[in-house]
């Protein structure tokens, strides 16, 4: 079901690229082209840098550590993406399933801990959060 929606995905959004196009073409000619093409490497050119910059944050962290498991918990929504997460903990995931050959149908586990030994299990299903799990250890007496 994810594979399929994600291929839905693509090909709306190579269509609407090539509606774009031939619009601009049609209307501006070479000059419209030119602005759309434009446009679509700005958005590229924002993307990787955000990216880059979330990554460049969490290359400075302990890998699956989090300043507080229980606000991370709070904080969490369905469907957010992997990146999305790793912006909120500055932090990569400690990878806790096996690597996936990027079909996109196994779920990745991830989990984050903060000092308490708390910590934080994500469940990522074609790079979307679908479920987290907190623990919290019992203090011993």
């Amino acid at each position: 079901m994810v594979k399929l929606e994600l291929m839905f995905l693509k090909l709306l959004a190579f269509s609407l690229v090539v509606i774009a196009f031939a619009v601009a073409y049609s209307n501006y000619k070479w000059p419209g082209v030119a602005v759309v093409f434009t446009g679509l490497v700005t958005w590229a050119l924002l993307h990787f840098s955000r990216m880059m910059q979330i990554l460049k944050r969490a290359a400075n962290r302990p890998i699956g550590y989090v300043d507080s498991a229980v606000m991370l918990n709070a904080k969490l929504q369905k469907g957010k993406t992997l990146m999305y997460v790793i912006a909120m903990t500055k932090a990569l995931g400690e990878l806790l399933s096996e690597k996936d050959d990027k079909s996109g149908t196994k779920p990745e586990i991830f989990r984050w801990t903060d000092n308490t030994q708390s910590h934080v299990t994500c469940t990522f299903l074609g790079g979307k959060l679908q479920s987290w799990v907190l623990f919290r250890p019992v203090d011993a007496p």
